[in-house]
């Protein structure tokens, strides 16, 4: 007859845990080692580094008929479905990453990052 008591010497099933997304500081990154990893273990970005991205900020959208979008000219506004003080989106290769604020730094336009998309909130927007 089975008893309701646990058997201690029995192999309990592992808990799962969810996996932590690594994080690097960038100075960590540019000398390709990772504090707190075991000697010899380096992350080697050479082979990314040089790969160009698509870096795009976006200030808001809106729907138009194309009705509406011929009739546009010079000095037509086109309102957006996001306030003036919101933060923009900061794109790389069209996927979220960030969120910013339009700065100028030397007669130019810039964007301070104010948010950081985490890893987690990137991976659940791909699917």
């Amino acid at each position: 007859m089975a008893t309701d008591t646990p058997n201690p010497d029995a192999e309990q099933p592992a808990e799962e845990t969810p996996q932590e997304a690594e994080n690097y500081a960038p100075d960590e990154l540019e000398s390709n080692k990772v504090a707190g990893d075991t000697p010899g273990a380096d992350v080697n970005l050479d082979l990314v580094l040089e790969v160009p991205v698509n870096v795009a900020l976006q200030v808001g959208s809106t729907d138009l008929p194309i009705r509406e979008l011929v009739k546009l000219v010079e000095g037509s506004v086109i309102a957006l479905d996001r306030e003036s003080t919101e933060a923009m989106d900061v794109l790389v290769n069209g996927k979220l990453i960030a969120h910013g604020e339009i700065v100028i730094v030397d007669e130019q336009f810039g964007v301070r990052l104010t948010d950081v998309v985490s890893p987690v909130e990137r991976i659940e927007k791909i699917g």
